[in-house]
């Protein structure tokens, strides 16, 4: 049966004419893929989706993106998603095709990313008989996923997945596994339309705030003689950039975000002072210690933000905790105003009341608390030693990308490691969605695949993957995906042979005791983006950090390949300023000097 442009405008619109069709299950499957709009599904086939497969060529609308491993796929999904903030949709097929997945979906359920993942399972007849690659797809995933189906009707299908994209994309986003039986693919049912609703008793998200406790906030606010806004990821995943920059522009206090927020409020801006946390700021730090009343926004007080969790409460502060996650209220911090709601909808409601409000901010006590501000930012503690010329600083590499690209239609993707501290640093995002990293599970080999999926939704763009030599041999095998699929990426290594964040804890904690971090034997990049068909560079002269940006920016543009940029940097650069595990978070080593 053919699956047609034709049938996409009406695959959600459900049928009232007597006679509905009778559909396999992998139709049925399509045609709700279809009436959800998606455009892109990542996936690597196998026997126990083979139907899916089949009816996936019989239709046009969906490209497939035939990725080298199941990983690979669902990292791709995963970037998609947070670079447009629709959903993700991955397939993979039964036993090690999901147990590949399994990285990919933990990365998003920790970073609140949604997602539905398809797997093929065997029969269900044949299910707990231990057959040919069976694996006990629902219990595998359960704490890690927002919530699975296993599908054993095929009459089930369609209902189901409207669940699955429903719980994906609502209340806190995170991924779904819908399981599907070869048998459940290749069955006929009478298919009568998508829903077009979906009514779970069990899920029902709180949207809309208290305006009681919003009036409390408010007051909070409007008292506070050293107020501080703390914003994190659930801005971005709740699209309240723009009611948060009115927020923060109204009332003139400071902001800062953590590492998954990034781009919420625009990092040129005065009233940014630099992210927080582990390898947050002096003046972000400093600010989060001794404010009198913090506005968390999104965030979830994690031990990378606040560090200690007795030393940070051991200040005197008011906190306002603003979340659509009850669970992420108080978890770690006690707060003293909670509001459970939709992140945009509780800032609009917050800022009509400030309008409305008859009280204004403490000047004279928000202007010390800026003066008290500024002292801590003229520590500038994010310089770096610019002075030798015969070494690549990893963070002259960043910061040249930035002045070359900023204004302009960029995406940054990055993996996991020192690499990554420093695109977070240096790279000073204004817009929203346009840092993708993993945050909460921090996995590495992320960043290649999170760059293709974006390439693919963002065409007109460009992407840059900040990497290090460890990470991107992780998935390295996705550079052959770019060439199929058309989606050439730059990547830009910061090369310094060494696996960099551990050399970085062994050198402060284990006195330099180097234990299996030391990258030997590393592949000539070079040589092997060009077997990919793609280009390489090697950049070992600082002097020759632009040119072979600005050569890699042409190369992508022009040739339509991805570049692989090999840049050979300090091998002994340290990630600073820095909080130790178990110290506060105004508890930094600033430099070398301190260690």
């Amino acid at each position: 049966m053919e699956i047609s442009k034709a049938e996409h405008a009406s695959a959600a619109a459900a049928s009232s004419q007597a006679g509905s069709p009778e559909l396999m299950g992998a139709e049925i499957l399509v045609k709700a893929l279809q009436a959800e709009g998606v455009k892109h599904l990542w996936g690597y086939p196998g026997g126990a989706v083979l139907y899916i497969y089949d009816a996936l060529y019989k239709q046009d609308t969906i490209e497939h993106v035939l990725v080298r491993h199941e990983q690979a796929a669902v990292h791709a999904a995963d970037g998609f998603a947070r670079a447009t903030g629709e959903v993700g949709v991955a397939l993979v097929t039964s036993g090690p095709g999901l147990t590949n997945a399994v990285t990919g979906i933990a990365t998003a359920y920790t970073d609140s990313i949604p997602l539905v993942v398809i797997s093929g399972q065997t029969s269900v007849a044949a299910i707990g008989t231990d057959a040919f690659q069976e694996c006990d797809t629902v219990g595998i995933t359960r704490p890690i996923v927002k919530h699975n189906f296993l599908v054993k009707d095929v009459r089930d299908l369609a209902v189901t997945l409207k669940k699955a994209f429903h719980v994906a994309r609502t209340g806190r986003p995170g991924p779904v596994v819908v399981d599907i039986p070869k048998d459940v693919s290749f069955k006929k049912a009478v298919y009568s339309g998508y829903p077009q609703t979906v009514e779970m008793r069990s899920y029902n998200p709180v949207k809309k705030g208290h305006s009681g406790q919003i009036r409390k906030a408010l007051q909070l606010l409007l008292a506070a003689k050293r107020p501080y806004i703390y914003t994190g990821g659930g801005v971005l995943l709740g699209n309240a950039s723009q009611e948060l920059r009115t927020l923060v522009d109204m009332l003139g206090y400071p902001v800062t975000h953590t590492l998954m927020g990034l781009g919420a409020y625009p990092a040129s801006d005065s009233k940014y002072l630099g992210m927080l946390g582990m390898h947050g700021t002096i003046e972000a730090n400093n600010a989060m210690q001794n404010c009198d009343v913090l506005l968390a926004v999104g965030a979830r007080f994690d031990d990378r933000v606040i560090g200690n969790p007795k030393h940070f409460m051991s200040a005197e502060r008011k906190i306002i905790h603003i979340d659509i996650d009850p669970s992420s209220i108080s978890k770690r911090v006690k707060v003293d105003v909670p509001i459970v709601g939709d992140v945009k909808d509780v800032l609009t409601e917050l800022i009509a009341m400030i309008r409305e409000a008859t009280s204004q901010p403490d000047t004279g006590a928000l202007a010390q608390w800026w003066t008290q501000i500024e002292s801590w930012r003229s520590r500038d503690c994010l310089q770096f030693d610019r002075s030798k010329t015969d070494v690549i600083k990893p963070q002259a590499v960043v910061d040249t990308l930035f002045q070359m690209t900023k204004g302009e239609d960029v995406y940054v993707t990055s993996d996991v490691g020192q690499h990554q501290m420093w695109a977070a640093q240096y790279y000073r995002f204004d817009e929203p969605r346009r840092w993708i990293n993993s945050g909460g599970l921090g996995t590495m080999g992320v960043g290649l695949p999170y760059a293709m999926g974006i390439k693919l939704a963002k065409p007109q763009a460009e992407v840059f993957c900040i990497t290090g030599e460890g990470s991107i041999q992780m998935n390295i095998q996705e550079l052959a995906t770019c060439r199929q699929y058309n989606t050439p990426v730059i990547i830009c290594a910061l090369n310094n042979r060494f696996l960099g964040m551990v050399r970085q804890w062994q050198q402060i904690e284990y006195s330099g005791r180097y234990s299996s971090s030391y990258m030997d034997s590393l592949p000539d990049f070079v040589k092997l983006a060009e077997a990919f068909g793609h280009a390489g560079i090697l950049v070992e002269d600082p002097s020759q950090v632009e040119a072979a940006l600005i050569e890699a920016r042409r190369i992508a543009r022009e040739e339509n390949k991805c570049v692989f940029i090999d840049f050979r940097t300090d091998p002994t650069e340290n990630v600073f300023p820095m909080v130790q595990a178990g110290k506060g978070i105004t508890e930094m080593l600033l430099g070398p000097d301190d260690l």
